[in-house]
């Protein structure tokens, strides 16, 4: 289970000025259902809380067309602001390498914060500094490229 945090997927958390720089750099954003809640349910915080970015609003507003829907970058800030005024942790995910989120944790759902607390994988959900930094550089090598951020 370590090696698929370390190696597959993990989030990262970030503050909330954080997040909306992500945003401010993402090509396309768009919300949907946070997975978490809709399966846990063990809050009354607001579920159409997950934020899809990059590869992830490319794959879930066509896969999942339905639930996903495009928005602005600020009903997307607005989001984050609502979310972390409820004391919500903003998380930004990655799948194998690709960054495709940003999530709006609670403490008893989220899944990631559950394997961290629980079972001991750290790794899955931790603190790194330069995560936005990473993510805002990988934009700029796409968008060098001609590819999409």
């Amino acid at each position: 289970m370590k090696w698929y945090a370390l190696t597959q997927h993990s989030a990262y958390i970030l503050t909330p000025d954080e997040a909306k720089r992500v945003i401010d750099a993402a090509t396309n954003v768009a919300v949907g259902d946070c997975k978490c809640r809709k399966v846990f349910r063990n809050c009354d915080n607001p579920i159409r809380t997950d934020i899809v970015i990059g590869v992830g609003y490319d794959v879930f507003t066509e896969v999942r067309r339905e639930e996903y829907k495009k928005i602005s970058k600020e009903e997307a800030k607005r989001i984050i602001d609502e979310c972390s005024e409820r004391g919500l942790v903003q998380s930004l995910v990655k799948c194998r390498g690709e960054v495709y989120a940003i999530c709006n944790c609670c403490t008893c759902c989220c899944v990631p914060l559950r394997l961290r607390r629980d079972y001991g994988i750290r790794e899955v959900w931790k603190r790194d500094k330069n995560a936005v930094n990473k993510f805002l550089n990988s934009v700029e090598r796409r968008t060098d490229s001609g590819q999409t951020g």
